[in-house]
């Protein structure tokens, strides 16, 4: 066992000192060594119920041979700090929790690994740091939120995001916000719609490396015990047969994992997050990629932002293994890549129980719209290529003036005093994964868009990013970024922009010489931050285009 070099023979003695001081006894230490990568915080109620399932993960190592133990490191809730500077720590605290779990795992030369992730950068945080390691492992994700109810209807977090814009535009009460405030998040759990947390949790069970059938239960239903504890068994079956992640982590399995985002109209994120977890799996995947396979691949589930039903909905109606059987029996899913489970994905999917009558999933050949929900822009303005999510609105082209914004606050601001006006492209810039630094999510501006009743007539670009509860005609991750001297940063007020998604171009109206121009005259703006972890962060993060890594 790998842990041997740690606590076995004479010379380890002080080693086994210590630990037995931490409570392990030598039979303990006589097993394989397996740790347990926790992302718990109270902050916020995406991974605050992880303590709970880390116990029964523990009880499920123990049952099967092994010696838990557990370890804690960051996450950042996207919701809470949405539209602020904190919101910059977000997707940098990607490269944190994927940093500490491998240093742990490799300190303490653990056999085996199982993370608990929750909120939005826990998930392919974990994910990269399996890669990394390369030995037997797998995620196991918390779970969805229940939707809260309001006025007889379901909500999620979504629609307080953009009761926000409502209530600036006169078309909400103070007494209706506070109202929606307080139902929209009943209880733990991650974001309830196909939001990014849902969308990676999705995309996992297709990548293999959670167990299908466990990330669609949600937080609080009284069968997560269960499905953790079968997960700390299911880690000691993987170390037993030898299989380890990046067997897992193919391409094909990578594809499935797109397959997956596109169709279920999940978050652009996703882009982001599995170009990072190819990269430490040693695939290689391009930004293109994804829209070739969106463009193949149907959109069968009804999910919010763009569709009708929450995550609690989709485990109902069969869950994401439903979604797998119907893109197998469709010819749309690599059957053979491997999953934690020591089975196929085409195997797991087959086990799929559909609930009679339900409208979530639909069948293949008869999609909600024929293509999925992601394409890749690119033009004069985006020569790397920018994310547009198209599931759940219409609007495929869109010509007007730029509105131009050196920061997410002033834009915000800026719908909020009705000063963005049908027809404008609102442009956000210097956000980028350096120039933020970190790569902001934008839902604070496109939720008040919407809420403003602007989101069929405002479209939106910036080289920052959007949350999964982002809708309308929005590009986000338009790269080069501004602050390294991408187009974005020549754009002035009123240029006249044009989206066309059919032709997957995104322009402005003006030449390569004046783009050029424009640009030897630009300085760069002078960094926010000059030491610190943004300021090492902002100096080796790559371009969005590439994942935005640090490696």
């Amino acid at each position: 066992m790998r842990s041997d070099r740690l606590k076995k023979g004479y010379d380890r003695a002080p080693a086994r000192s210590m630990l037995k001081a931490s409570g392990f006894t030598d039979e303990d230490l006589r097993r394989p060594l397996i740790g347990v990568a926790n992302t718990w915080i109270e902050i916020g109620p995406c991974n605050f119920h992880l303590r709970r399932l880390a116990a029964k993960v523990k009880e499920g190592v123990r049952a099967a041979g092994g010696t838990p133990m557990e370890f804690n490191t960051v996450s950042i809730s996207d919701g809470i700090t949405m539209g602020t500077e904190g919101m910059k720590a977000s997707l940098i605290s990607r490269e944190v929790v994927a940093d500490s779990i491998e240093l742990v795992a490799r300190g303490n030369q653990f056999d085996a690994v199982i993370c608990l992730a929750g909120c939005d950068k826990t998930i392919p945080g974990t994910v990269m740091a399996l890669a990394r390691l390369d030995i037997p492992g797998l995620m196991l994700y918390g779970g969805s939120i229940m939707p809260g109810r309001f006025e007889d209807h379901d909500v999620t977090i979504q629609d307080v995001f953009e009761a926000v814009g409502a209530y600036a535009a006169g078309r909400m009460t103070a007494e209706q916000l506070k109202a929606l405030e307080d139902a929209a998040c009943p209880g733990a759990g991650a974001c309830g719609g196909q939001f990014t947390a849902n969308t990676m949790a999705t995309a996992c069970e297709f990548l293999g490396i959670s167990p299908m059938g466990s990330a669609s239960v949600p937080a609080m239903d009284g069968t997560k015990d269960q499905v953790a504890l079968d997960a700390g068994k299911l880690v000691m079956e993987m170390l037993s047969s030898g299989l380890t992640v990046r067997q897992i982590l193919t391409r094909e399995a990578i594809e499935n994992a797109i397959r997956s985002v596109a169709a279920t109209g999940g978050s652009t994120n996703s882009v982001l997050h599995l170009l990072a977890i190819a990269d430490e799996a040693g695939v290689e995947l391009e930004i293109d990629d994804f829209d070739k396979i969106s463009s193949i691949t149907p959109l069968i589930a009804d999910l919010k932002p763009g569709g009708r039903f929450v995550a609690n909905d989709l485990y109902k109606a069969g869950g994401i293994q439903l979604v797998a059987k119907k893109l197998l029996e469709a010819g749309k899913l690599h059957p053979d890549p491997i999953t934690v489970t020591g089975k196929s994905i085409g195997e797991e999917a087959q086990k799929a129980q559909e609930q009679p009558g339900q409208e979530v999933v639909q069948p293949a050949d008869k999609p909600i719209k024929s293509s999925g929900g992601l394409v890749i822009l690119k033009g004069n303005l985006t020569p790397e290529g920018c994310v547009v999510k198209i599931a759940g609105h219409d609007m495929r082209h869109h010509r007007g003036p730029a509105r131009v914004f050196d920061n997410e606050e002033d834009a915000f601001a800026a719908v909020q005093e009705g000063k963005i006006h049908a027809g404008d492209v609102v442009v956000i810039r210097y956000e980028g994964p350096k120039g933020g630094p970190g790569m902001r999510e934008m839902l604070g501006v496109t939720a008040a868009i919407a809420g403003a009743g602007l989101d069929d007539s405002v479209t939106l670009l910036t080289d920052g990013r959007f949350s999964g509860a982002t809708h309308g005609l929005m590009a986000g991750h338009v790269a080069p970024e501004a602050i390294v001297g991408g187009p974005i940063a020549a754009l002035r007020d009123g240029d006249m922009i044009q989206f066309d998604v059919p032709a997957r171009r995104l322009d402005v109206d003006l030449t390569e010489e004046e783009i050029s121009r424009r640009l030897s005259e630009w300085q760069p703006p002078a960094p926010r931050y000059r030491s610190g972890v943004m300021a090492k962060y902002a100096k080796l993060v790559s371009s969005a285009s590439k994942g935005a890594v640090t490696g």
